[in-house]
């Protein structure tokens, strides 16, 4: 006998922004798992935190969230094979997932390990992208322009490529890159076209011109967003 493993994308922060689907499996599964850091709260449990009914049995998969650490494979061997009992013994388990669980997600490291075996369901979630952009009011992109989406933590000279080729970019995980970010888009002359957007939908969210953004560093939650080749007057 098994049962259904499930990737819950629970939002950017917002707990009102967890669709209809993912609640409605939240209010029933038995088992509810979610990344937390080795030390301290779990952002998608608390996230979740007014929708999860009490008596849940709960796990928090604790994993090193430091460059070189990233992603901890033999941890997620062991909190996979937690996971996969629950499954075996019939119990659907819940994944939470910051944002959306296939957008730089960790619970593609627990469905890699556990989809073969068990059936398994993805169930979207409101991604970053849409809520930085919302918070920013500005559009990610428009008519036939194309998105790149990419991480702070790439190479400066490729960062600066994949930038400097596309019309619309969000530049996620800003957080310890910041400096590099900004350089980056001085050299390109981005830096007036540029939104800084910090812990959107939550309640110390932060919109702010980039040009307007101090210090050298941002939280781990926290996105650029440029656009260039077109005016967005002109959208």
């Amino acid at each position: 006998m098994t049962a259904t493993l499930y990737g819950l994308g629970v939002g950017p922060g917002d707990p009102e922004l967890i669709t209809l689907k993912a609640l409605r499996i939240l209010e029933r599964v038995p088992v509810v798992a979610y990344p937390a850091p080795e030390t301290g709260d779990s952002l998608a449990r608390a996230i979740a935190a007014p929708h999860i009914p009490d008596g849940r049995d709960e796990i928090a998969i604790r994993t090193p969230m430091v460059p070189g650490r990233f992603p901890a494979h033999d941890v997620y061997d062991h909190y996979a094979e937690a996971i996969d009992g629950h499954l075996r013994a019939g119990r659907d388990v819940a994944v939470l997932c910051e944002g959306d669980p296939f957008l730089y997600g960790s619970f593609m490291y627990l469905f890699s390990r556990l989809a073969e075996s068990h059936p398994a369901e993805v169930v979207p979630g409101v991604s970053s992208l849409g809520a930085c952009a919302a918070a920013a009011g500005v559009p990610l992109v428009s008519r036939n322009q194309v998105l790149t989406v990419v991480p702070g933590p790439l190479d400066e000279a490729e960062l600066e490529a994949r930038i400097q080729d596309s019309p619309a970019v969000a530049i996620m995980k800003v957080g310890r890159h910041l400096e590099k970010v900004r350089r980056v888009l001085g050299r390109l002359d981005l830096i007036d076209n540029a939104h800084y957007v910090e812990r959107a939908t939550m309640s110390e969210q932060k919109v702010l011109p980039l040009r307007d953004v101090n210090g050298d560093g941002a939280p781990y939650f926290s996105m650029v967003l440029v656009r260039h080749g077109e005016s967005e007057a002109g959208i």
